[in-house]
């Protein structure tokens, strides 16, 4: 099979423990645009926070954020087919994660809001601290969740972590039907709240027929449940050997672990 495109997620995929791509799998990215095969990020991040990997990948297509919630043109600095959630669910979010305890991180427009700092702010604000000014992650503190979300223009998705998962999951049932959202999980303590229908294989297809591709011309990289919309759907979807088990289980072929040249064996195997 020729594949047309190669669709990746970024973080435990494209990207290694350490938050970088492999030198190796840059080069054969880069043998692959160079043979005509287009190259699309595919990620639960906002898309603030991927620019000195789509730079580093010298790319010209959108990328797909936030699982699929929007489709953003880098090179316009603007967004594309979207779908956010309005302002009634996310105020029916935020009542709920205070009475669950929970905190939440809104992602809105052009940054992500939160009222206290959480593990996942800090670990990413001091990522970004070692990046040029331009290609850092952009965060806001607020003094109100739901005034921001009053505010904002576009509501794209709650991103949540807690280390209690029993009340985690308690609430994803929770919220699920109280709001009318798609609940995907990224890891074991981490779930992203988004409007229903959106995901990455959904909106991935979306881009495709808008270029007269379908899914079959694409060979898709992920690791985790927010991916396996694209994974089962594509002509290969691959999963990282650092997945869990249920995702290998689901995907049509396993490679090694995203701290080795997997995904560039990969390619020189099955597109070049």
């Amino acid at each position: 099979m020729n594949y047309r495109v190669i669709a990746l997620d970024l973080d435990g995929t494209l990207l290694n423990s350490a938050k970088t791509i492999l030198p190796e799998t840059l080069e054969a990215l880069h043998k692959a645009q160079q043979s005509g095969v287009d190259i699309i990020l595919a990620t639960g991040r906002h898309h603030s926070a991927i620019h000195p990997f789509y730079q580093a990948l010298q790319l010209t297509t959108p990328a797909i954020c936030c699982n699929g919630t929007y489709l953003y043109d880098y090179p316009q600095q603007q967004v594309l087919d979207n779908d956010p959630m309005t302002v009634g669910q996310a105020e029916k979010i935020i009542r709920s994660l205070e009475t669950y305890r929970i905190t939440g991180l809104l992602y809105a427009d052009d940054a992500m809001l939160y009222q206290q700092p959480t593990p996942h702010v800090i670990r990413t604000q001091a990522w970004g601290e070692k990046l040029p000014e331009a290609q850092r992650p952009v965060f806001r503190q607020v003094p109100s969740l739901s005034e921001a979300a009053r505010q904002a223009k576009r509501l794209w998705k709650f991103a949540l972590s807690h280390q209690d998962t029993q009340q985690l999951h308690a609430f994803v049932q929770h919220i699920t039907d109280e709001a009318g959202v798609t609940c995907e999980w990224s890891w074991v303590d981490q779930v992203d709240i988004a409007q229903r229908g959106n995901s990455k294989g959904k909106r991935l297809q979306e881009w495709l027929t808008s270029r007269g591709l379908s899914m079959q011309d694409v060979i898709a990289f992920g690791d985790n449940y927010n991916d396996l919309s694209m994974l089962e759907s594509a002509g290969l979807g691959v999963a990282m050997g650092n997945a869990d088990d249920a995702i290998k289980a689901r995907a049509g072929w396993v490679i090694g672990d995203n701290n080795h040249p997997s995904i560039a064996e990969a390619i020189y195997q099955k597109v070049l």
